[in-house]
């Protein structure tokens, strides 16, 4: 009589079963997105948090216990019982690809700005839409600005050289207008009275104006001045159309709108904008040239997780400060080094799954805006969803912002005309002390930094042997 065989549940201490009966209690096959294990805890982790059952799990026989921490679930099954499980829940894992990579960044996106929907940070975003519309204008007057500048440095064509540098500083000279306009839009008040406020700041007879025993200077305090006028043009205004009758509204709510906000901004805001203004270029000045390589480190690694939080939002007056002030923002490039460690994490990942066809294109078709400093692709399709390669890019990013602040402290500083674009869309937009090759040679060897070590740093620590096999699981042409 031939023997029979074992059910398929009872071979090796019945590790088929428990796998098998794990898997509908963690949401199904298509929840897991890693399956490991220690000396004692089988470690998952799961799309849908919410699609675990939790009760059954722990009432299961075999699992001594479960620690949660967020997607991520350790099962407590003991030593030997792990090591046979794990291998038998693995197999159940679906091939990562593009897509579900695609769909795991998603989800920590919707899960970040559920998150970080507080009011600091909704302000933050509101400060943002009054400044991103001005980037085109920004932008457009940096690379005119620029080649102004290379003219004059030449020495060639005067003339249209100074055409060149008014047209560039056209906008630069009422940017407080447009700030005080937007702010106004921004806030519930009408932009054309923010943006009149907001005028007084460069109007040039404010220089026989006295606040606090000085006279004032036409531009004193700046966005920031202009910032702090709209908002309280734009409450002054919400005050007076709440309790002046409907007849007189066409009248008086403007005239004592101009009226108070214009007399605030004149003996109070000003005056203070300025000091904020010039404590904020001052510091900036300070931290470059006494601690440029370690600011420059810190800068450059913190900037992917504060773009991810959106704090990153309160930077824009910042800059925008620094150029009115300054001509150009020394932070930008020093930022700009965290796309440059995405980039090289990026091709880290690119060289580690050779046989992940579908990661390996999602990578080549966010490469090319990647290099134009446009990183989210990459940082929401591959890097954030993989975990390890986002941290490995920090500190790629923070390795180039330390390279650029250890040059800016030695003497070489280089700053950007306007702020907006960053990889390579930021060259047309550099300036430094000791002209525009030099500025150049110094970003892109800072670009060259924040390639090098974001690569390095992600092939050697980015992905675990476990994620290479996992993720190396999708068979198909290395190059499809």
């Amino acid at each position: 009589m031939a023997p029979v065989d074992d059910p398929p549940g009872a071979r090796e201490g019945g590790r088929d079963t428990t796998a098998a009966a794990l898997l509908p209690l963690l949401g199904g096959a298509g929840n897991l997105t890693s399956v490991t294990n220690c000396m004692t805890r089988l470690r998952v982790t799961v799309l849908d948090p919410s699609a675990v059952r939790r009760t059954e799990l722990r009432a299961l026989p075999g699992v001594l216990g479960v620690v949660e921490d967020g997607p991520a679930l350790q099962i407590v099954l003991g030593p030997g019982a792990v090591a046979k499980v794990a291998p038998e829940l693995a197999r159940h894992l679906e091939p990562v690809t593009a897509q579900a990579l695609a769909e795991r960044g998603a989800a920590i996106r919707a899960g970040h700005r559920a998150r970080n929907a507080t009011p600091v940070k909704r302000f933050l975003r509101r400060i943002a839409q009054i400044f991103v519309p001005l980037i085109p204008a920004l932008i457009g007057c940096g690379v005119v600005a620029g080649l102004a500048g290379l003219l004059a440095n030449l020495h060639r064509l005067p003339a249209l050289a100074a055409a060149l540098a008014a047209c560039a500083s056209g906008f630069m000279s009422l940017i407080a207008v447009f700030v005080g306009y937007n702010t106004a839009k921004e806030f519930g008040g009408t932009p054309v009275l923010g943006g009149a406020v907001a005028a007084v700041i460069v109007f040039p007879g404010v220089e026989r104006v006295s606040a606090f025993g000085e006279r004032l200077h036409p531009g004193q305090g700046g966005v920031l001045g202009a910032l702090a006028a709209a908002l309280l043009a734009a409450h002054v205004e919400r005050w007076c159309r709440a309790r002046v009758p409907e007849a007189l509204d066409v009248l008086l709510t403007p005239a004592v709108t101009v009226l108070v906000a214009g007399l605030a901004t004149l003996y109070g805001l000003m005056y203070a904008a300025g000091a904020a203004a010039g404590a904020v270029g001052g510091f900036t000045d300070r931290l470059l040239a006494n601690g440029g390589a370690a600011a420059g480190f810190v800068l450059g690694g913190l900037f992917l997780p504060l773009v991810m939080l959106g704090l990153h939002q309160a930077l824009i007056p910042v800059h925008a400060t620094l150029i009115e002030q300054q001509g150009h923002t020394v932070l930008l490039p020093i930022l700009a080094m965290a796309g440059a460690g995405q980039v090289g994490a990026a091709l880290a990942v690119y060289a580690r799954l050779p046989r992940n066809g579908s990661v390996r294109r999602t990578v080549r078709s966010a490469l090319p805006a990647a290099l134009l400093g446009i990183g989210e692709p990459l940082i929401y399709g591959v890097s954030l969803p993989l975990g390890r390669p986002f941290v490995t890019a920090c500190a790629g990013g923070a390795f180039g912002g330390g390279f650029v602040g250890l040059l800016g402290q030695l003497g070489d500083p280089v700053g950007s005309t306007a702020i907006g674009p960053s990889g390579w869309a930021l060259f047309p937009l550099l300036s430094g002390s000791h002209g525009l090759v030099r500025a150049v040679a110094v970003y892109g060897a800072g670009l060259l930094t924040g390639y090098a070590a974001g690569f390095v740093l992600t092939y050697a620590f980015g992905l675990s042997r476990a994620s290479l096999r996992e993720l190396n699981a999708e068979r198909g042409a290395p190059g499809a």
